[in-house]
């Protein structure tokens, strides 16, 4: 073990233990469900940016993306570039109408709007269920994400890396809730920005500046420094298919979208706009550009992914290399933490309290149950991640692409569309949920493009359709009092 890069590490997880402790105290004010999963409805656009950035970049865009640009090259980095407005899409589309209505229905997760906005019971089952799928493939990627840093920059082996990662996040994020969530990302993100910077430098320094870089990887492969990558692979249908996925789909993410409930007033949804768009930027382009210069100081890795945490104790100093090893652990911790919420939130409050609200009142159960669903489920994600592949990013586009095929209509829709009904939502969420499924799982790609977009175009289409059937909704479901 390399204890100068442990170190560091270390007291960013002990400062994460304090937030979350000063949470906890926090938690003790005020309605449990509308503070342990929304932390009040409270943040300022600042807290909202981070957080919102936070949840979005995780292990894939840490881990996977760069090592996607180390394997591809340059080309990969102007694609990465495509998730540029991801940020200001979710607050535009979603930001103060999403707000108002969770205020009016008293919201506390993605499943009780589409209750209120829809009035059936079988579509918060199908989606709860949906949810829960989707979010152990997309959480089990950030564990090996995480397990992986620390076997590659700490010596830790990967079971034990995984314990000790798994471990850790379970019990903060079921100690702390949405405010010790929030209150980690707002850090996280300073610390993300940071290590991107520092990273960035020292890569381009170990390889004799940028012009000398980009020469090594055309020596290396032409198509490094080409717009369409190694082996061709960056088509303009797999382009336009990736701007869907992990940009506009982003609207339907069901943990990004818990965040456009939850911030204070309209001034920080300007702010968080502005702010966020600036932070992903920076993120998205120096890690990427990171991971497609790293292969001119590290030509011969194995891994892809483990480009990132080899370049860290490559190119920096062993004390310096811990204070960085903080930024990638920090992005997918914010994630997982985000997602066990969010997954804990649908047990308690969608299925359990749908089943049984008379327990609505016992708050002393609701908060061993709430604690204790985030715990387990974090642990049997852990037990998930114990045998990972070797590039996490196609296993996360995975579960990104799922949750949006089932989600992205029904609630842009549900917003927009007066006239959108149960049974349109309902054969939408079927639809999309299915056919991503089948054509992700025989790996089609129908004229080149990802099965995001068939999936997509078949779910509105059946939106459209399933709507001509359904009844009416109340005239009062959308206009907020």
């Amino acid at each position: 073990m390399k204890t100068e890069v442990l170190l560091p590490l270390i007291a960013y997880l002990l400062l994460v233990f304090g937030l979350s402790v000063y949470a906890y105290t926090r938690r003790q004010q005020g309605n449990f469900l509308t503070e342990y999963f929304l932390g009040n409805r409270s943040m300022g656009g600042f807290v909202l940016a981070m957080t919102l950035t936070a949840t979005y970049i995780s292990a894939s865009s840490f881990i996977g993306g760069p090592g996607a640009a180390y394997k591809f090259g340059l080309g990969w980095v102007l694609l990465a570039m495509i998730q540029l407005p991801a940020v200001w899409l979710s607050l535009g589309v979603l930001g103060k109408k999403f707000a108002i209505l969770a205020r009016r229905y008293n919201a506390v997760t993605l499943n009780d709007m589409l209750f209120a906005r829809y009035q059936s019971r079988l579509l918060v089952w199908l989606a709860s269920l949906s949810l829960l799928v989707a979010f152990l493939g997309a959480m089990t990627v950030q564990f090996i994400g995480g397990a992986r840093l620390l076997e590659t920059a700490a010596g830790i082996p990967y079971d034990t890396g995984l314990l000790i990662f798994g471990i850790s996040i379970a019990l903060y994020t079921a100690f702390g809730g949405f405010r010790a969530s929030v209150l980690n990302d707002a850090m996280q993100g300073l610390v993300m920005l940071l290590g991107t910077i520092l990273l960035l430098v020292g890569v381009i320094h170990a390889a004799g500046g940028l012009h000398s870089a980009v020469d090594k990887l055309q020596q290396i492969d032409p198509k490094l420094v080409s717009v369409h990558g190694g082996g061709d692979v960056l088509s303009l249908p797999f382009m336009a298919s990736f701007w869907i996925l992990v940009c506009f789909g982003v609207i339907g993410l069901p943990h990004t979208a818990v965040r456009c409930i939850s911030y204070k007033d309209s001034k920080a949804v300007h702010r968080g706009i502005v702010l966020g768009t600036i932070v992903v930027a920076i993120l998205m382009f120096g890690m990427h550009l990171a991971g497609a210069l790293g292969r001119a100081v590290l030509p011969d890795l194995k891994i892809p992914d483990q480009v990132i945490p080899t370049l860290m104790i490559t190119v920096l100093p062993p004390y310096a290399a811990g204070i960085f090893l903080a930024a990638p652990m920090a992005a997918i911790m914010s994630t997982i933490n985000a997602q066990l919420l969010q997954s804990s939130a649908t047990i308690v409050k969608d299925l359990y309290l749908g089943v049984k609200p008379e327990q609505l009142s016992n708050e002393r159960k609701l908060k061993r149950f709430s604690s204790w669903a985030t715990f387990v489920l974090g642990l049997l994600v852990l037990l998930a991640a114990w045998r990972p592949p070797e590039m996490i990013i196609w296993l996360n586009l995975l579960a990104f692409g799922g949750l949006e095929a089932v989600f992205l209509w029904p609630l842009v829709l549900g917003l927009y569309w007066e006239r959108a009904n149960a049974t349109g939502a309902l054969s939408s969420m079927i639809v999309g949920g299915v056919c991503y499924t089948l054509l992700a799982s025989i790996d089609l790609h129908i004229g080149g493009l990802h099965p995001i977009v068939p999936s997509l175009s078949l779910s509105l289409l059946a939106f459209y359709v399933g709507n001509k059937f359904g009844r009416q909704p109340q005239e009062t479901v959308l206009k907020p009092s």
